[in-house]
């Protein structure tokens, strides 16, 4: 019953996630496979907003709140992951274009 509460009470904002999926679906399907990697490793790149706004949330939490702390440790860590992978794939695409 709790769960038909929070749907009922959440319904724009479940509508407007479901609708972003489909338009990003749409979106990255549109990309032609040769612009895909590029396309994706500077996503990857930007991702470093995740980090910092982790980080802010992080600060506002009590730290009493174990479990907020741990999903901001590990947001800060996937982030991290994120725009490291991202700049590594570049570097590896870049290296092609390179005489040799």
């Amino acid at each position: 019953m709790h769960i038909l509460d929070f749907f009922l009470q959440n319904r724009e904002m479940i509508y407007f996630i479901v609708l972003s999926v489909f338009v990003g679906i749409e979106v990255i399907g549109g990309v032609p496979t040769v612009l895909h990697t590029p396309l994706m490793s500077g996503a990857n790149a930007i991702h470093g907003v995740v980090i910092v706004g982790a980080i802010i949330v992080m600060l506002d939490t009590d730290p009493q709140n174990i479990p907020g702390l741990v999903l901001g440790f590990l947001a800060v860590i996937l982030g991290t992951l994120n725009v490291v992978g991202g700049f590594v794939v570049t570097d590896r695409m870049l290296e092609m274009f390179k005489k040799k």
